[in-house]
């Protein structure tokens, strides 16, 4: 995984609640096990319309808007536990994703996959959704490592909690793996203190 410390962006607003992971990647697009590919069809049915024509009135489609961070409604990643919505998120570009909830194991899936999940505040995040849509120029920065999120030149600003643990892998662009490995002189000199 990439590091993550810090990220300044322009944000996308999807002011959508309870978005399930079947509206980020159909379940139609499920059948690859290689990560890559899954962003061209995120949100799949909202950016396209049934005749496969562009639905120029979904917010990724509309020029304005762009950006590494986007900016949710209420319960992002309900539904089923598909780690393809993390894939897909992040094949699409997408560094951060910032809601007032998260569904546990799509938080959990995106941690896995170095898509930074920010939960705010209701009142904030309601904020940050009405600055974005009334002014794409609006920069957010993202500080993993003071826990915080603030609007470039304003006073907006929130701290967000994140796992100790999964704050460390996302930091050093480790998995699971990668930490284990990075840590193997400690584990060794642990095991060597026990008394079998």
């Amino acid at each position: 995984m990439e590091k993550f410390t810090t990220i300044q962006s322009r944000a996308i607003p999807l002011s959508i609640e309870n978005v399930d992971t079947d509206q980020i990647i159909p379940a139609r697009f499920l059948k690859a096990t290689d990560r890559k590919g899954f962003g061209e069809n995120v949100f799949r049915d909202w950016r396209f319309k049934k005749d496969g024509t562009v639905n120029e009135e979904f917010v990724l489609n509309d020029s304005k808007y762009l950006g590494n961070i986007l900016v949710a409604g209420d319960n992002f990643g309900c539904g089923s536990s598909r780690e393809h919505a993390a894939w897909a998120i992040t094949d699409y570009g997408f560094k951060v994703v910032v809601s007032s909830f998260f569904a546990d194991i799509f938080k959990g899936n995106a941690l896995n996959n170095g898509l930074l999940p920010v939960q705010v505040s209701a009142d904030f995040l309601s904020q940050l959704l009405n600055l974005v849509e009334n002014n794409p120029e609006t920069e957010l920065e993202v500080n993993l490592v003071a826990q915080t999120i603030s609007v470039k030149d304003s006073e907006l600003s929130e701290n967000f909690n994140i796992d100790a643990y999964k704050k460390t892998c996302l930091i050093n662009g480790y998995d699971d793996i990668d930490y284990l490995v990075n840590n193997k002189e400690l584990i060794e000199a642990f095991e060597a203190q026990k008394i079998y």
